[in-house]
């Protein structure tokens, strides 16, 4: 019997990829707070799904089932932030909500790894029989 480890993770492998694009975006924006016109970024979960989704294609074997028109998402899931306080030099970089959105992205981080970490823990005491 072989084990399948996309569905052994049960996704927390994925969760830890979005995770780490989202960190280094979120490190961007911080290290260019002080750069001219740079616009702020970020990467929402909803529009990371939307962007997946839209990869799926729908199996129709009857006529009168759903088409596939109509389902489309974003191309690459990264948005810009709309500032609540821009600068003068057009930076819409707000220190604050990046520092706590990073902050917050990090525990769920280590929250998906800590999950990860466990099923592959479980797997390898099924494995060895301890």
């Amino acid at each position: 019997m072989a084990i399948s480890f996309a569905s052994a993770f049960a996704g927390h492998d994925k969760t830890l990829e979005f995770r780490s694009a989202r960190a280094a975006v979120l490190a961007n924006n911080i290290a260019n707070a002080d750069t001219p016109n740079f616009k702020a970024r970020d990467i929402s979960f909803d529009s990371v799904l939307s962007s997946e989704s839209s990869k799926l294609r729908l199996a129709g074997t009857n006529a009168r089932h759903i088409s596939e028109e109509g389902f489309s998402g974003e191309s690459d899931g990264l948005l810009y932030r709309n500032a609540n306080q821009p600068s003068l030099d057009g930076n819409t970089v707000d220190m604050q909500r990046e520092q706590a959105e990073y902050a917050q992205n990090s525990l769920q981080f280590d929250t998906s790894f800590m999950f990860l970490d466990r099923k592959i823990s479980g797997m390898r005491k099924a494995l060895t029989g301890n």
